[in-house]
């Protein structure tokens, strides 16, 4: 496994949408455990193939307390979404140093196809939610202060620039 470096912002994969997995390899199983050991080095609870320069629908979450229960994600969709909201600090490592506080549904069931290339339907609460929702976007060609208004927009990328 590879720890592999981030595209930094403001790189036009990180506004493109990836790509869609037609089935699973094993250069995607290897992909996926690098993904995993990339964010555990980070230490994050998510990652998307796009963050790393991969432009294909991958992702991996684990926002469990010491790590180990990774979830490998092909094509991962929003199926349902919770009304009640979550607050959550985010951050992203292709634009490091920087946060801010957004809310996503507190629930979200996901479908998406796993190390077998079986489609699989997931209800996820919580963190786990929260990183699920940030790495879709992410395979959307999305950062997470899209969701911001253009003035906390602004001022966050001039904090990250400064750094």
């Amino acid at each position: 496994m590879t720890v592999r470096p981030f595209v930094p912002w403001p790189d036009k994969r990180l506004r493109t949408p990836a790509e869609p997995v037609a089935e699973i390899t094993d250069e995607i199983r290897t992909l996926w455990d690098d993904m995993i050991e990339t964010m555990e080095a980070m230490p994050g609870v998510g990652l998307a193939a796009p963050q790393i320069g991969v432009m294909l629908r991958l992702a991996v979450v684990d926002a469990s307390e010491t790590y180990g229960q990774a979830i490998r994600m092909a094509n991962p969709e929003i199926l349902h979404a919770s009304v009640q909201l979550r607050e959550h600090d985010e951050g992203s490592p292709n634009l490091p140093g920087v946060w801010a506080k957004l809310s996503r549904p507190r629930a979200v069931t996901v479908a998406y196809l796993d190390e077998t290339g079986t489609r699989v339907e997931k209800d996820l609460v919580g963190l786990w939610a929260t990183s699920v929702q940030h790495q879709i976007d992410h395979l959307n060609g999305k950062m997470y202060f899209d969701r911001l208004s253009k003035v906390k927009r602004d001022m966050l990328i001039r904090k990250a620039r400064k750094r």
